[in-house]
């Protein structure tokens, strides 16, 4: 199973913020003041999710799948 992940540079907020375009509810999850931060937050956020999936027995769900040129 792949999941992506959205990591977006916000100049607004001034931080970056992170997604997972596939999991319902908010659109950004976390955020970091640098990149490195942010996708190590993301990392965290992601797998407070799946935990909390598995907690509730809800399946996780479905990717959607992109197509590379």
């Amino acid at each position: 199973m792949v999941i992506e992940e959205i990591v977006l540079g916000s100049e607004e907020d001034n931080c970056f913020l992170v997604g997972f375009p596939d999991f319902p509810g908010q659109r950004w999850r976390t955020h970091g003041s640098t990149y490195s931060e942010a996708v190590a937050n993301g990392a965290e956020a992601l797998e407070s999710l799946i935990m909390a999936y598995e907690a509730t027995g809800e399946e996780l769900p479905k990717p959607t799948f992109s197509k590379a040129a």
